[in-house]
């Protein structure tokens, strides 16, 4: 096929503002139906972004056999149902971060995915597709810092709003689930390993009863990883990524722009190498190489095995803060 045919679930803002116009940006790739449970929302959203049918019930949506995959970016607790329905109708899926509301509930998506050998499912860290994150990690492989020894990493905003899905407890919302989920999978990322160890503290809002403050240590075989997360303090986003004989500073590593050109810094031997990366979308390339491997019937460049293995950290990082 030229192109696969896309169908969106939901009308969440990340779909409608970044990923959306981002999937109708890649050459393989078109955007042909939008569902949600209000259909002037859905028809809204359909005529605001060019897609041909809106649909008021995501059953439809996936009723419709002209669509090859799915993007799932609804709130934390119906990825895996809503992956789970998409799937049985013979869909591929792109879901998004963090993949379920456990390690529980991920490793059954996966255990489920091999049934249907055929489809692919991955979620969506759209971070590790932009050229930074694929110079930085080169990098770190080849020995230019030496051996890796140190991640630091923090990712903020502030938002108190409590009609926010990210500030509701019961639909998986907290700061470790929407922005912590990150530096625990760059910590995996980097490492290519799992933590042997995983101390959390948190602070949890007595209105919202989500994290709104989390501090967290990975202790891998060949280093540490320690990071804060928080959705009540200023905006800000950064990693450090420090070895025996050089660090990289990645300056805006998760919301990269994409209009604008992008920076990174390689410190060694007392002097420092800026690299600069021309404008991309990240939403774009993710949505090219999940289309590429469902056209090729090639693997997914991030295996769902990985989302199992960061749902696993996020369970170690709850249990130690809760104790």
């Amino acid at each position: 096929m030229d192109k696969i045919s896309w169908g969106i679930l939901s009308t969440a803002k990340i779909g409608i503002k970044k990923v959306i116009p981002a999937i109708q940006a890649a050459d393989n790739s078109t955007v042909t139906a939008i569902a949600s449970r209000s259909a002037s929302k859905a028809e809204e959203a359909a005529k605001e972004l060019g897609i041909p049918t809106a649909y008021s019930s995501y059953e439809d949506l996936l009723a419709d056999s002209s669509i090859d995959a799915i993007y799932n970016p609804l709130p934390n607790h119906l990825h895996v149902p809503r992956t789970l329905e998409a799937m049985k109708a013979g869909k591929h899926v792109l879901c998004e971060k963090p993949i379920g509301l456990d390690a529980n509930e991920a490793q059954n998506l996966l255990d489920v995915t091999k049934e249907h050998p055929n489809l692919k499912v991955m979620e969506a860290f759209m971070y590790r597709f932009h050229p930074q994150w694929v110079r930085a990690k080169a990098m770190v492989d080849n020995g230019e810092i030496g051996e890796l020894q140190a991640i630091e990493s923090f990712f903020s905003y502030y938002n108190d709003d409590p009609d926010n899905i990210r500030n509701n407890a019961e639909m998986g919302g907290g700061g470790l689930m929407d922005i912590g989920c990150y530096c625990i999978s760059l910590s995996r990322f980097l490492f290519e390993s799992e933590p042997n160890k995983v101390f959390g503290r948190w602070k949890i809002d007595p209105d919202f009863g989500t994290d709104y403050l989390a501090s967290g240590v990975l202790d891998f075989d060949g280093g540490t990883s320690i990071f804060t997360c928080s959705t009540q303090t200023a905006a800000d986003q950064r990693v450090n990524i420090v070895g025996t004989k050089g660090r990289i500073v990645i300056e805006i590593p998760f919301n990269a722009p994409t209009g604008q050109i992008t920076r990174i810094w390689h410190f060694k031997d007392g002097e420092r190498e800026e690299i600069e990366f021309d404008p991309v979308n990240q939403y774009t390339i993710q949505a090219h190489e999940f289309a590429k491997a469902v056209q090729n019937d090639m693997k997914v460049p991030t295996p769902l095995k990985d989302a199992v293995q960061n749902m696993k950290v996020i369970d170690a990082f709850r249990q130690s803060a809760a104790s």
